[in-house]
């Protein structure tokens, strides 16, 4: 007899609503070199509720959304702090193309350094 593995729940269906909505001005930083890499300018907060419980999360947008506007999201429902709407956790970490051009720059430096100490 085979094991099959345990199908997952498919995720559920809610209304949220906005709660904020604030502009953020395009971050840059030192590993982008001074390249915006966020276009999304809205920071968008918003509750729903789930099993009986409310929850709160932040996304990003390009358009503005009015407070008490309410849109569909879909939670995990094994776990209902996971929605589709939720921030990203990659999109908070420097793109992979700036960190290889910040380290090129950092092991340059320190090529030349020791280079210079040994004349």
């Amino acid at each position: 007899m085979t094991n099959l593995p345990t199908p997952k729940p498919p995720w559920l269906e809610t209304q949220a609503s906005v709660t904020g909505c604030t502009y953020q001005f395009a971050r840059m930083n030192t590993l982008t070199l001074g390249i915006a890499t966020d276009n999304n300018q809205f920071l968008i907060t918003f509750t729903y509720r789930a099993h009986g419980q409310t929850y709160t999360d932040r996304f990003t947008s390009p358009t503005y959304l009015e407070q008490g506007a309410t849109f569909p999201v879909s939670y995990n429902p094994l776990d209902p702090q996971q929605n589709t709407k939720s921030a990203s956790a990659s999109a908070s970490n420097p793109p992979l193309f700036a960190l290889g051009v910040a380290g090129s720059i950092i092991l340059s430096v320190v090529w030349l350094a020791w280079m210079r100490g040994c004349n």
